[in-house]
């Protein structure tokens, strides 16, 4: 670890996490405050990028390995967040929405994952 990598995170990280907290604002304003819409939009988007990235452009462009670590740990890893999802899924239970507790946890896990391929699998198809 050195200072350009340090600082490649800290500016990806910031950019990151001020992109997540623009949507779920928007979300918030738009959509209510009954389901965190924003944040399960930026978990889907995230994984889906995050494999995108890592195929496409790490594995088959040859991403330089600061600008990957600024993409990856940095922008992606700044945007979504799993500790605000794990806190939402647990307040939803806590007022007493557990079936939205239980779907919002579990679309999380199955959509993310999903997205993840998807990601990987239009960046392969990209490629040829």
């Amino acid at each position: 670890m050195n200072f350009t990598q340090l600082a490649l995170v800290f500016l990806g990280g910031g950019i990151g996490a001020s992109m997540r907290w623009l949507l779920s604002a928007s979300a918030v304003r738009f959509l209510g405050t009954a389901f965190p819409a924003g944040t399960f939009a930026v978990n889907l988007i995230g994984c889906f990028l995050m494999g995108l990235v890592v195929e496409y452009w790490s594995c088959r462009l040859g991403l330089s390995a600061n600008l990957r670590l600024f993409l990856t740990t940095g922008l992606l890893g700044g945007f979504t967040t799993f500790s605000s999802f794990a806190l939402e899924a647990v307040l939803l239970g806590e007022r007493g929405a557990l079936a939205l507790s239980v779907f919002y946890a579990l679309g999380s896990l199955v959509l993310g994952l999903g997205a993840v391929v998807g990601g990987i699998a239009l960046a392969r198809a990209i490629a040829g």
